[in-house]
């Protein structure tokens, strides 16, 4: 095993180098980037010149703008000029924030970690239940209601139904139970530790219904089918003619074969921090990660861009590893070599 994730952990290097590589020539190659924002800006008068709007620019200056942005090198040089700073540790500057691109990332971070590790918790520890008590009264009415909910939440997207919720819970045209846009009240330095672990909560419970939605339906129907897998196995009906009772035969037996599927999933612990969506932050006035980049990519902010690229990709691979890792921990049956 530790001759396997030695393997895997090598194996990241050129995986990641060619994911960034790639990345970065496309990202570089497309138009409207910095140099040019700033040419417009200059010929729009809204540069730090002050030229006026009909004013041409020179040949020269634009040269300086180039080599201000270090655009005025070949793209190979820039690519290992750019790879050489992230070895140190350095993630360049941001265009649009004017600061470090580890200082804009960490700062929209903790609201989609909140997100991504809330909604994953949740998801396993109501799913993991939910789908095993369908698989044992499969075809019951509590089975065919609860599978009528679920894959309406499933075909729902999720910003959607933020909509529906802003409208039927937020004050739209019927109930004013919960706030529609941001994470905390105005106010919220006023509150008390537990006013403000409220107040917390009460904005999050909307987006976070939202976040939920499309993984709650998968995991729950994934676990269900999983177990009435097993439920019909040969060993459960060895267990049981050995005078074993039914409920014990699930959970000693089928419940930890029923969880190999569902330990792919595992993986997306290590990129939670990632996590976000773009409409759902939109709909609920959110500024996390998933509208950052969004915005980064509209303002071709390519330090930013390449930043969150980079540790994502190292969070998924090091996601995959541990979700092998896991099948191990839940089958010991499965051998590495």
């Amino acid at each position: 095993m530790r001759q396997y994730i030695l393997r895997r952990l090598l194996l990241m290097v050129p995986t990641l180098f060619g994911i960034v590589l790639v990345c970065f020539m496309l990202v570089q190659f497309v138009p409207g980037g910095p140099v040019e924002q700033m040419i417009s800006q200059i010929q729009r008068g809204q540069g730090d010149r002050g030229a006026s709007t009909d004013q041409r620019i020179t040949e020269e200056e634009i040269q300086n703008i180039k080599a201000y942005f270090g655009f005025d090198k070949p793209i190979h040089v820039r690519f290992f000029s750019w790879l050489g700073k992230v070895l140190k540790g350095d993630l360049g500057e941001s265009y649009a924030y004017d600061e470090p691109v580890w200082d804009v990332i960490i700062s929209k971070m903790p609201i989609s970690l909140f997100f991504g590790i809330t909604s994953f918790l949740l998801s396993y520890i109501i799913c993991i239940p939910l789908g095993m008590y369908k698989a044992v009264h499969n075809k019951s009415w509590f089975d065919t209601i609860s599978s009528v909910i679920i894959f309406s939440g499933y075909v729902i997207p999720g910003y959607a139904l933020g909509v529906l919720l802003i409208v039927f819970l937020g004050g739209g045209s019927y109930l004013d139970l919960f706030p529609i846009s941001g994470i905390v009240s105005d106010n919220f330095e006023n509150f008390s530790s537990m006013g403000k672990v409220f107040d917390f909560l009460h904005h999050m419970t909307l987006p976070m219904i939202c976040y939920m939605v499309g993984e709650f339906a998968f995991l729950t129907m994934l676990m269900k089918n999983s177990l009435l897998e097993e439920l019909q196995k040969d060993y459960m009906r060895t267990a049981l003619i050995k005078g074993s009772t039914f409920n014990m035969a699930v959970w000693k037996h089928a419940f930890r074969n029923s969880l190999i599927p569902l330990t792919t999933r595992f993986g997306e612990i290590f990129t939670l921090m990632f996590a976000g969506s773009i409409l759902i932050e939109r709909v609920f006035d959110i500024d996390g990660m998933g509208l950052l980049s969004y915005s980064s990519i509209l303002s071709r902010d390519y330090n930013v861009v390449m930043g969150i690229i980079l540790l994502a990709s190292i969070m998924g691979l090091l996601g995959r590893l541990f979700s092998d890792i896991m099948y191990v921990v839940v089958d010991p049956r499965i051998k590495y070599k």
